[in-house]
């Protein structure tokens, strides 16, 4: 019996209008790969706004750059991704902001917080970071609320690497951020 290979579908940035009037899921593309997520939990919203808020308050209080909460980031027709955080400087987003204001580059700094379940934990960890890595994004930092605490990488020789993990009573700070520090 002869089988014919079946082709891998790709999708792009255009499928996504197939699913323009769901709101109870997220739909990114990583290399062409379809992620579809349920909308995150309170709790994990919660880290995000309050990430969100330090930064900002820093942000507003040096005049370095700006962040966004759940910003769609567009890198390619088959990168299409929304992460939960991200801080880019005044002169990168004159370089990454379109005009529809969609991101479509990379910001200096990505956070994302760890959803549940091993496939939304698999696609932070590596799908995410390759792909980040990949499009030059200078730190990522992974938030995972249930266990408190939070892994740090820091571009290293062209790739993210892994720089430290912190816990709940650890200062956070970042050489990206001068001045920039948070307790977890």
């Amino acid at each position: 019996m002869n089988s014919t290979p079946v082709s891998q579908v790709r999708w792009t940035t255009a499928d996504l209008s197939l699913f323009k009037g769901d709101r109870n899921h997220r739909y990114e593309i990583i290399d062409g790969e379809l992620f579809v997520t349920r909308v995150p939990h309170w709790k994990h919203q919660a880290v995000c706004i309050n990430v969100g808020t330090v930064l900002k308050l820093w942000a507003d209080e040096t005049g370095l750059g700006e962040p966004a909460i759940t910003p769609g980031i567009i890198f390619s027709d088959a990168d299409n991704v929304i992460p939960d955080v991200v801080w880019a400087s005044h002169e990168r987003l004159a370089q990454v902001l379109d005009d529809a204001g969609h991101l479509t580059g990379a910001p200096e700094l990505v956070v994302e917080v760890l959803s549940e379940g091993e496939k939304n934990e698999k696609r932070d960890r590596e799908a995410k970071l390759k792909l980040y890595s990949v499009q030059g994004v200078l730190e990522y930092w992974i938030f995972d609320r249930r266990q408190q605490k939070v892994e740090v990488y820091r571009r290293e020789q062209g790739v993210l690497r892994i720089a430290t993990t912190l816990y709940s009573q650890d200062e956070l700070t970042s050489p990206l951020l001068p001045g920039f520090s948070c307790i977890k």
